[in-house]
């Protein structure tokens, strides 16, 4: 397998021809969808995707053991291009991997129940075996990187091994994470063998790149969190709201887009992420590459930032257009008053097609406000699609939406001032009382929820106060309520499984740009009823002195989420001089020469 090939295929832009991206035009031009694939992808390509999927589904497999399913795909690949007529070679390819999965000797001894997928018909077999993915799996120790003169050494004499290898690694540890992205990671990690293995000290070299790598490793976990929650949007609540969420971030994105280009370019990025989703990552790669190369192909259309991005090499584009910077809004734009609420024939517009006036609306609005939120634009929109729908009944139209902007603003000013509020907390206070704060809401709003799990949430929740509130103001917004949204839609989606209270049950059941203002809002669980005193919630020992740091912090932080449990109802106040009180005993005991017995005196 030639990787370096490989890599360089991995965003195959190939500029001569344009496909439909839909699967129905797909169908009706191969009669091989493997054998359509693999030309598409040529045989390196091919082979490393291949084992990204194996890898994903199958995450106890040995890299020897997953490389003979390869072999066995590739070789019915080679068989279809030659004869697309050969048996099997007319079957989606998805079910290819999974009848693949299915021949595994012994996959029930390894995989226990996972096994009975096999017993089920497609889709739902996919369907089956996703729900088996070990988003974190512990069974799988951390890498180790080997010696500087050995790692370089079989980079020499091993590259496909070696690489190989790396694309296995990835993929078994991040399952969800789709094939482009991870093809990415390993061109990265080519470059800097090469870069380092010419270098006389090779040890330094890939110790500052080593650095680096924990910084790919970082974004390639955010893009996994951005993608599932991108899945997630798609499979819970459906094409219309994941169309909607990406129209109103590709017009903030490409002002001067046309409406219909824009248009086009959602419904294909919906197509292949349902692909990448299903856990379809040849599909995903080939389909992905040549949206790439549509966009690339019109870039004087979608934005001059992205010119930049399509003059790099095949790979690094993808990376460079998401971080692109935002379009400037066109000159001279009109306000959207005129036609959406002083024009006394909206009801004639809006009436005989309503998702082709709203998606125009939010194209418009979106374009023109590019400081909003996703989830914000969402819930303007509803709010005059409501309006609307209740108005072109009256007698008067014109008369009752003529106060579409007053509620519009009403949206605005609530996510503004909760931004606004949070940004001053964590700026005036710091990072170590925000996070105090969040858990004392929190716990009050939902007691239910374990302390490991309340402390994961302030954190997750502070994180986004340090970076969101550190950027320029007109940029704080989306930043917030996006990344808050990604944290309540993984809360609700344990409620699914694990329930909390009836006020998170309801919060969850709002429409998805609506469940962020629901738990802001959200009162102390009136309902909670405490659990009976339990001593070990309260377990102070010599630990609490002689811990690294973070522990100790951790230690005190579930001392403060226990202490909320029990007495929901405390003041600020109260919890003022409780902390006071703990803070003094702390000082005091942690001086002693038997901490233990002075914090049980205290």
């Amino acid at each position: 397998m030639k990787w370096l090939t490989l890599i360089s295929f991995i965003f195959l832009l190939s500029s001569a021809r344009s496909r439909n991206l839909q699967r129905t035009a797909r169908a009706a031009d191969h009669k091989s969808p493997i054998a359509h694939r693999f030309n598409d992808l040529k045989e390196e390509t091919f082979k490393a995707v291949a084992m990204i999927t194996f890898a994903q589904y199958l995450q106890r497999c040995s890299y020897e053991g997953l490389s003979k399913l390869v072999k066995d795909v590739v070789d019915l690949a080679h068989t279809c291009v030659a004869n697309e007529d050969a048996p099997g070679c007319s079957k989606p390819l998805p079910s290819v991997f999974l009848d693949e999965i299915c021949q595994v000797d012994k996959l029930r001894d390894s995989y226990g129940a996972m096994a009975d997928c096999c017993e089920k018909a497609d889709p739902d077999r996919n369907q089956c075996f996703l729900s088996f993915k070990v988003q974190h799996p512990d069974f799988i120790a951390p890498y180790q990187r080997p010696a500087a003169d050995v790692i370089c050494n079989e980079y020499k004499d091993h590259r496909v091994q070696l690489l190989g290898n790396f694309v296995y690694a990835v993929a078994r540890r991040n399952p969800f994470l789709h094939a482009p992205a991870i093809l990415g990671l390993a061109a990265e990690y080519e470059n800097a063998l090469k870069s380092c293995c010419a270098e006389s000290d090779v040890g330094a070299c890939l110790d500052e790149k080593v650095q680096q790598l924990t910084v790919i490793k970082q974004r390639a976990k955010k893009i996994d969190m951005k993608q599932q929650h991108g899945c997630r949007i798609l499979d819970k609540y459906g094409e219309r709201t994941f169309q909607a969420s990406k129209l109103i971030r590709m017009s903030q994105k490409y002002p001067k887009a046309p409406f219909a280009e824009l248009v086009k370019m959602v419904h294909e990025v919906k197509d292949v992420y349902k692909e990448c989703c299903d856990g379809d990552m040849v599909e995903c790669v080939d389909d992905w590459s040549e949206l790439v190369a549509s966009l690339c192909s019109k870039q004087d259309v979608f934005s001059s930032k992205i010119k930049p991005c399509c003059e790099l090499p095949a790979v690094e584009r993808t990376k460079c257009i998401m971080e692109a910077e935002f379009d400037d809004k066109p000159d001279n734009l009109p306000s959207l008053v005129e036609k959406y609420v002083q024009d006394k024939e909206v009801c004639k517009s809006y009436e005989p097609n309503h998702d082709a006036f709203l998606s125009e609306f939010v194209y418009e609005y979106s374009r023109r406000h590019p400081e909003l939120s996703i989830q914000l634009v969402m819930r303007i929109t509803k709010a005059y699609e409501t309006l609307l729908d209740k108005c072109c009944k009256t007698d008067n139209p014109p008369q009752c939406y003529g106060n579409a902007v007053e509620e519009a603003n009403k949206h605005i000013k609530e996510t503004e001032d909760v931004v606004k509020t949070n940004c001053e907390l964590f700026n005036t206070h710091g990072e170590a009382d925000f996070l105090k704060g969040i858990l004392v809401r929190y716990t009050k709003k939902m007691p239910q929820v374990s302390t490991e799990t309340m402390l994961e949430i302030g954190k997750k929740m502070t994180a986004v106060g340090k970076k969101c509130c550190s950027l320029p103001e007109d940029r704080r917004l989306s930043c917030s309520e996006g990344y808050l949204s990604i944290i309540i839609e993984d809360m609700c989606k344990r409620q699914e499984s694990t329930p909390i209270n009836e006020q998170v049950s309801q919060c969850c059941n709002e429409l998805y740009s609506y469940r962020r203002p629901c738990f802001t809002a959200m009162g102390v669980d009136t309902k909670y009823v405490p659990p009976p005193f339990d001593p070990t919630m309260f377990n102070f020992d010599e630990k609490m002195c002689s811990a690294p740091p973070a522990e100790r912090e951790a230690g005190q932080l579930k001392l403060l989420i226990n202490l909320i449990k029990r007495k929901p109802q405390m003041t600020e106040e109260q919890i003022k001089t409780i902390g006071g009180s703990f803070s003094a005993m702390m000082d005091k005991c942690c001086k002693e020469s038997d901490v233990e017995d002075c914090l049980g005196a205290e």
